[in-house]
C-alpha cells in the first residue's frame, strides 16, 4: 500500500523550500526529524512508494514559477493542493504576498492540475483587538476570494476558528498589544452559516477542520460538513489506487480532525516559515528571525 506524503504542516515548503524538497525526489527519500524527540528516520518518497503529495502553502508562486508540479506529474506522482488564502492582514501575515497574485494562483494551479485537487483554506477565521479599543476581524474579502476560487472551478473550502494557546496569546501580546477574542459558541455557529450559505450561491461546499463543538451546535440542517485536509478516500477517487483509511493518530481527532495518515516531512527547525504569521499556532519558529 502506498502513502501520502505531506509537505507540510509544519512549514511552508512550496513558499521556501522546493528546491530542498526536489532534491529530496530526486534522492527517493527524505531524512525526517521527529518534532519532539529529535529523532530523525528515512521516509522513502519514490513513485512507487507515494501515491499523493498533499502540499500546504499560502503562496504557490515558485512552484508554479519553477514547474514544480508538472515535474512531479512527469514522475508519476499524484497532487493535491491545501492552498490557505486569507484576506489581507498586515497584523496577523504581515509576510504574506499581497492578495491579487495569489489568486492568480488558484486559477494557474486550478488550469495546470485540476480544480478537483484543490483545496481552498480559509483558515483560521480570526477576532482580535488593537490597543486604540477597534475590534477586527479577516473576514474582509472573503467573498472576492470566493469569487475567484469558483471562477477557477474550486468546489471545497476548509475553515477554522483561532485557538487560543498560550504561546499565541503571548506573541500577541509582545507584538504591540494585540489581543485575540474567542467568540461566544453562537457568534461561531452565525459566522459559519453565513460563510456556507455565500459560497453555496458559488457552488462551493464549505467544511471545518477541528471545529466538532460548533458543528454539533450548528445542528443536523447546517449544510457544513467536518474537513479532512488530507482526504485518502478522494484521494483515491481523483487517482485510483490504494491507501489507508485509518485515522491520523498525530492529530486532534478529538477536536474532530478527519485527516487520514499521512507522512509530514517537514521540521519546525530544519525549514522554519518565514511567514511570521501571528496567529501560528503550530509552529514555534514564527517568532524566530528569518
Amino acid at each position: 500500500m502506498q502513502i501520502v506524503l505531506s509537505a507540510s504542516r509544519r512549514t511552508d515548503i512550496p513558499a521556501f523550500y522546493m528546491k530542498w524538497f526536489m532534491e529530496g525526489i530526486e534522492r527517493g527519500e527524505f531524512s525526517v526529524r521527529h518534532p519532539f524527540t529529535g529523532a530523525v528516520r528515512r521516509v522513502e518518497a519514490g513513485p512507487d512508494r507515494v501515491h499523493s503529495i498533499v502540499f500546504w502553502s499560502k503562496d504557490f508562486g515558485s512552484f508554479l514559477k519553477n514547474g514544480c508540479g508538472e515535474r512531479l506529474k512527469e514522475k508519476g506522482y499524484h497532487l493535491f493542493f491545501n492552498f490557505t488564502v486569507n484576506s489581507p492582514d498586515s497584523v496577523l501575515e504581515p509576510r504574506v504576498p499581497s492578495l491579487t497574485p495569489r489568486l492568480a494562483q488558484i486559477e494557474a494551479l486550478a488550469r495546470r492540475f485540476g480544480p478537483d485537487c484543490i483545496q481552498w483554506r480559509f483558515d483560521p477565521v480570526c477576532f482580535y483587538q488593537t490597543p486604540d479599543g477597534w475590534t477586527h476581524d479577516n473576514l474582509g474579502d472573503f467573498t472576492r476570494i470566493a469569487d475567484a476560487a469558483a471562477a477557477a472551478g474550486v468546489k471545497r473550502c476548509v475553515t477554522s476558528f483561532l485557538d487560543l494557546y498560550a504561546k499565541v496569546r503571548r506573541r500577541a501580546a509582545r507584538s504591540g498589544g494585540v489581543s485575540f477574542i474567542d467568540p461566544p459558541l453562537a457568534k461561531k455557529v452565525s459566522v459559519l452559516e453565513s460563510m456556507a450559505r455565500m459560497l453555496s450561491d458559488k457552488k462551493i461546499r464549505l467544511y471545518t477542520c477541528c471545529e466538532k463543538e460548533v458543528l454539533a451546535a450548528a445542528g443536523e440542517k447546517s449544510t457544513v460538513r467536518p474537513a479532512a485536509c488530507v482526504p485518502s478516500e478522494f484521494l483515491m477517487g481523483l487517482y485510483g489506487g490504494r491507501l489507508s483509511l485509518g485515522q491520523d493518530p498525530g492529530q486532534r481527532t478529538a477536536q474532530g480532525c478527519g485527516c487520514r495518515i499521512s507522512v509530514d516531512i517537514g521540521s519546525y527547525l530544519d525549514q522554519p516559515c518565514r511567514h511570521r504569521c501571528l496567529f501560528c499556532y503550530a509552529n514555534p519558529a514564527a517568532t524566530a528571525s528569518p
